[in-house]
């Protein structure tokens, strides 16, 4: 295991450094100049051209990327166009509020996908397999931020239940939904998959309790592609978090992004990539270690 981790950390440098590169080039090589969204059109051109050195950007394009790369090994990515402040103090702000929405709805998806999922398989063709499966392809089909408006819709403005923006609860309920429809699926066909396995006969056979068969033998082994499927989840709860913190004016990350997508302000784009890549990758390896341990077979010294 010791082994596998210090490979994988030190397969974290040259990714993070092709997501900075392909991210960098593709954001500085489209069309417009993000000058041109705070300073007056009529503005002298010595004091266009000011800014533009201020800023960094009259420099070619790989040196501004190798500048700014050097600086974001240091945790510096440099200062907001429209702020002013510190990258680092901006995500720091936001971050954190992005994560106390994220995290419950990770936990929240984890413990209703699994008893879903196992008891859709083990009740196979029964009228709750028939509901799980009809609601999670309808979960799936069900665009998230047409999720969120027609809960914004119901629970705010018919109901008055909970208020439209600034709530935790109607945010959380739309990003749990939008995870928990595919990992349902994922878990059920896993299940169904083990219990047809000669293993789980011959523990029947044997005369064990269904109970004993369905919770000490298959569900472990079912567990295994749900622990995969788990971290690859990572990247669409950021992704979810863009589009849900914008229409519940959530105050995270994701609408950070979203703002300084409009407003072109690169260095807290940047640093918003960087940071969710970081975190997706920590949380896929975590996803690996957690499938080694529920499958003990998983032997990563010997990985090649």
């Amino acid at each position: 295991m010791r082994k596998y981790l210090f490979r994988r950390l030190l397969q974290l440098v040259p990714l993070l450094i092709g997501i900075s590169l392909i991210s960098f080039f593709v954001m500085h090589l489209a069309p417009g100049d993000p000058t041109a969204l705070f300073i007056d059109p009529n503005v002298k051109p010595e004091e266009l051209a000011r800014v533009r050195a201020n800023w960094g950007l009259d420099q070619p394009i790989y040196v501004q990327y190798f500048l700014w790369l050097k600086n974001a090994c240091l945790l510096d990515f440099g200062r907001s166009y429209t702020t002013g402040q510190p990258v680092i103090n901006e995500i720091g702000q936001r971050l954190p509020v992005t994560l106390l929405l994220m995290a419950p709805s990770f936990l929240l998806t984890l413990l209703i996908t699994i008893p879903l999922g196992v008891i859709s398989a083990v009740r196979k063709g029964s009228w709750f397999d028939n509901a799980v499966t009809f609601l999670s392809f309808a979960g799936m089909a069900i665009p998230t931020f047409w999720l969120g408006l027609m809960l914004m819709l119901l629970f705010s403005v018919k109901l008055h239940w909970f208020p439209a923006v600034g709530n935790i609860i109607l945010p959380l309920i739309t990003m749990t939904i939008g995870s928990l429809a595919g990992l349902t699926r994922y878990q059920r066909a896993s299940m169904l998959e083990v219990l047809n396995q000669d293993f789980i006969r011959t523990a029947r056979a044997k005369g064990l309790p269904e109970r004993v068969v369905i919770f000490k033998h298959a569900l472990r082994n079912a567990l295994i592609p749900t622990v995969t499927i788990l971290g690859l989840t990572l990247p669409d709860l950021f992704g979810g978090a863009f589009i849900i913190e914008t229409i519940f004016a959530w105050p995270g990350m994701g609408r950070l992004g979203v703002q300084s997508i409009f407003q072109r302000d690169y260095p807290i784009i940047m640093g918003i990539v960087m940071i969710s890549a970081l975190l997706i990758i920590i949380g896929n390896l975590l996803a690996d270690i957690g499938y080694a341990l529920v499958d003990p077979r998983i032997r990563y010294e010997k990985s090649k």
